[in-house]
């Protein structure tokens, strides 16, 4: 996650389960199985095989990204020398190498383009032989599926850990820092796999040697340490549709992410000082909330029944929502509440 800690909070409640285990040499497991009796080292020499295998196969498509502002990682997205990784690992950044995980000499590189609001990035080594990940289909993970992140945890180039995918689907937000705006992320996978300073920008991998996201997040507690065992990952889908683009053009063209085409640069607080809404300063002409009616000064207080207190809420909101949709949005105008429908917009890439 570069060299600064990178957190996002998390407004969602997190469910320990336990196991209960029978008596004897049967060990109860899921789907009704049982495990092997005491002694069977089978499984678990399986197991560490497929690792074994997996990282071999993985990790030489990982690279270290060394900048002016620190490190993070990155994951080689086909044979032409691009580089897939988050936009905060190379915001604000004069100069770009990159690392094979297997070492050797860094090799400058430059940036092609980033996507900001979903903090994915692009970068190119010309000449390079690197080799290109295999990008899965993120949308059949399930909860509980083994999965591996790799990558540069303080530098550690060629890192790797293991996990589960916790969850899939959450959204989460990351926060302004330096030359990077923040960004707020859609169904973000879940996962236990650690996932430390540097990890940024690497690669969460299945057993079948697929990438299936780009580990971006670690959840902060309110001490702002890090939470251990819960990180976010990018959903490799989103990176199939934004990458390409990044590729192609330098830019995006087709975010796929709701909009409301107004600017927003404040949180209104309400009569007890609490947040209690955001005020649109600009309404882009044309656009989705011109088109409804709303105007500058308008405060948004809540859009498709969920309440909108902060810049923060309003982003995770719109992520939840798609281009298109009608929903309805309560504003507060000249003290008074009203809704109105809207038609939402596309979320413009720059």
């Amino acid at each position: 996650m570069g060299r600064r800690e990178f957190c996002a909070a998390v407004l969602a409640a997190v469910l320990l389960a336990g196991c209960s285990g029978g008596g004897g040499d049967q060990r109860a497991t899921t789907a009704g199985t049982t495990a092997p009796p005491a002694g069977d080292t089978s499984a678990l020499t399986g197991l560490e095989d497929a690792y074994v295998r997996i990282v071999a196969s993985v990790l030489p498509s990982v690279v270290q990204i060394n900048t002016d502002q620190g490190e993070g990682s990155g994951v080689v997205y086909d044979g032409e020398g691009h580089i897939v990784t988050n936009a905060h690992v190379v915001a604000g950044a004069r100069s770009l190498e990159v690392v094979p995980s297997s070492g050797g000499s860094p090799q400058r590189a430059r940036l092609v383009g980033a996507f900001e609001a979903g903090d994915l990035a692009v970068v190119k080594v010309e000449g390079a032989n690197l080799r290109p990940a295999r990008f899965g289909d993120s949308t059949g993970l399930k909860v509980g599926q083994i999965v591996l992140a790799m990558g540069s945890p303080l530098g550690l180039s060629g890192s790797v850990t293991n996990g589960i995918i916790s969850a899939t689907g959450r959204t989460v937000t990351s926060q302004r820092q330096g030359a990077f705006p923040g960004a707020t992320i859609s169904d973000a996978v879940q996962t236990s796999a650690a996932i430390n300073p540097g990890n940024s920008g690497g690669a969460l991998v299945t057993l079948d040697g697929e990438v299936v996201g780009i580990p971006t997040l670690a959840a902060g507690t309110g001490s702002g340490d890090l939470a251990a065992g819960i990180g976010f990952a990018i959903p490799g889908d989103t990176v199939r549709t934004i990458v390409p683009q990044l590729i192609s053009s330098g830019r995006v063209t087709n975010t796929g992410r709701a909009a409301l085409n107004v600017t927003i640069a404040q949180t209104f607080d309400n009569a007890t000082g609490e947040p209690g809404g955001v005020a649109i300063v600009s309404v882009g002409e044309g656009g989705a909330a011109a088109e409804a009616g709303l105007r500058e000064g308008d405060v948004i207080v809540e859009i498709a029944g969920r309440a909108t207190p902060t810049t923060t809420a309003l982003a995770e909101v719109l992520a939840d929502l798609k281009v298109g949709q009608t929903v309805p949005v309560k504003v507060r105008r000249d003290g008074r509440e009203q809704t109105v429908q809207v038609k939402l917009g596309e979320l413009p890439g720059d």
